[in-house]
């Protein structure tokens, strides 16, 4: 479907609009999906992040994708890239997916995909992941993808240091 810039087996992606505010509602209000990064949003801050992930895009050409499922068009989470250290060309990346669709291997998916995407159409050099040194489900997939543990970062919305890791794309497999 062309509304879709960027697809992977089972997914799509696409831009945010003004118009998915609802979908940013289910997303990022969810206590369950957003324990680790600071949430749930308010109303207010979901708008916000809308907003930002807009801008985002506007500014660099990336952003936390909405993602979708192909096959029915259902509203799954996003995933993504943003700026992380621009003068390096390093580029964060991120996946949040809806509670439903936890299990199914749709992260790694959305995840690998971004990360094509990021080497081949971005000129990223590397790419930064980090976790909630609680979330073992994240670190799990983050070393999946290949990625190395470089350091600890503080992350403000959690009060905590995260886990922080690269994946350069010399080192893709």
């Amino acid at each position: 479907m062309d509304r879709y810039f960027l697809q992977s087996p089972r997914l799509g992606f696409r831009q945010w609009s003004h118009a998915d505010l609802h979908l940013a509602q289910a997303l990022w209000g969810a206590p369950e999906v957003t324990r680790f990064i600071g949430g749930p949003l308010s109303p207010e801050k979901i708008q916000e992040r809308l907003c930002a992930e807009m801008e985002i895009s506007s500014l660099h050409a990336v952003q936390y994708w909405p993602i979708f499922l192909l096959e029915s068009h259902e509203h799954a989470g996003c995933a993504g890239l943003r700026p992380y250290r621009l003068e390096d060309r390093i580029f964060e990346l991120g996946v949040h997916l809806r509670r439903p669709y936890w299990g199914r291997g749709l992260a790694e998916e959305a995840a690998r995909a971004v990360i094509n995407f990021a080497f081949e159409h971005t000129g990223a050099k590397a790419l930064f992941a980090g976790h909630h040194p609680a979330n073992s489900a994240s670190q799990h997939l983050i070393l999946k993808l290949g990625f190395r543990r470089t350091h600890e970062e503080f992350y403000s919305p959690t009060g905590f240091n995260h886990p922080s890791y690269l994946l350069e794309s010399s080192s893709r497999t």
